[in-house]
């Protein structure tokens, strides 16, 4: 699956499509939901393939699980906090954004700071994707004086916080490439980036910090959290934390389903069989679901290989 970096189109779709067997109206109508490309699935629509030897339970238990994924999350935007930093000759206000699951007790809330530039990109890409969509919305607008005065930046976190909730309002901005990426992709590059460098502590910490809102904003297409659930296999394989590891590696499964054909889904199972082996639990389902799959789409690439090529631009 291309990383959200990759993606060309202003609107993601969705996994249902015509011919489906999705019987939830918003998966087969919605045209600003994510859909998999041609490579992402296994069939049609990404429905199992139709070569499947999943029994009629399993069937209803995957179609279950990806009705599940569907569900509408809540979020709410605050803004926390504002500092202001100067760095060499450049002087800027850093504004702390917080996002919190509504409807129930989030104990993974998002913490992440973003500067007026960062939003003012956001508000241009989003012209460009969704011109009618966010006709009506208010953008700050940049002054020459006084954008350090507490009096304005009061201001301005008001102003942001109403926008991102106007923006979260609407659902095909909601789901777009250029709202997810606005903010998760700052994280997640410096995540990959310590990850590339063998700083596998490091971009440990950003990941599980920014994993649990890559969830929250991509619940409609649980494929996009599949590099950085990898990406957690691996920091914990190489601090020797086998268990962990695993588990990351059962959740990016559960994201794939039976899109056997998926570039992860091979390299994802050839690692948990190691990290099987190595904590004595059975492998054996594993390995023939590998071997299925390189029947189907042979794959030369070790997980490490794969994932480490996310996030380099």
């Amino acid at each position: 699956m291309a990383s959200p970096e990759h993606l060309g189109s202003p609107e993601w779709r969705g996994p249902g499509s015509q011919g489906s067997a999705v019987t939830n109206q918003e998966v087969v109508t919605d045209p600003e939901v994510w859909r998999p490309g041609p490579d992402e699935h296994a069939g049609a629509g990404g429905s199992p393939c139709p070569n499947s030897s999943m029994t009629t339970r399993e069937l209803q238990e995957y179609w279950r699980g990806e009705k599940c994924y569907w569900k509408h999350v809540k979020l709410l935007f605050e803004i926390a906090s504002a500092r202001i930093e100067e760095r060499h000759v450049s002087k800027f206000v850093m504004y702390q954004i917080v996002v919190i699951q509504t409807g129930s007790f989030d104990s993974n809330k998002a913490i992440l700071e973003r500067r007026y530039s960062d939003f003012e990109t956001l508000q241009k890409n989003l012209l460009k994707a969704f011109p009618e969509e966010i006709e009506d919305i208010v953008f700050p607008k940049k002054h020459l004086l006084g954008n350090f005065t507490e009096e304005m930046i009061s201001e301005r976190k008001l102003a942001f916080k109403e926008y991102l909730g106007l923006l979260y309002s609407i659902r095909c901005v909601r789901r777009s490439r250029q709202f997810i990426d606005f903010l998760t992709r700052p994280e997640l590059r410096e995540a990959f980036g310590c990850l590339r460098a063998g700083q596998y502590a490091k971009a440990l910490d950003i990941l599980l910090r920014v994993v649990p809102l890559q969830e929250k904003l991509t619940a409609h297409c649980p494929l996009l959290q599949v590099p950085a659930l990898c990406a957690v296999l691996l920091c914990h394989r190489d601090l020797e934390r086998p268990l962990e590891a695993f588990a990351a590696g059962e959740r990016a499964l559960q994201c794939l389903h039976a899109r056997e054909s998926h570039r992860y889904y091979a390299p994802l199972l050839d690692a948990m069989i190691g990290l099987a082996y190595a904590l004595g639990k059975d492998f054996v389902v594993l390995q023939e679901r590998l071997e299925e799959s390189q029947l189907q789409k042979p794959s030369s690439l070790t997980l490490k290989e794969l994932t480490v090529r996310e996030y380099l631009s």
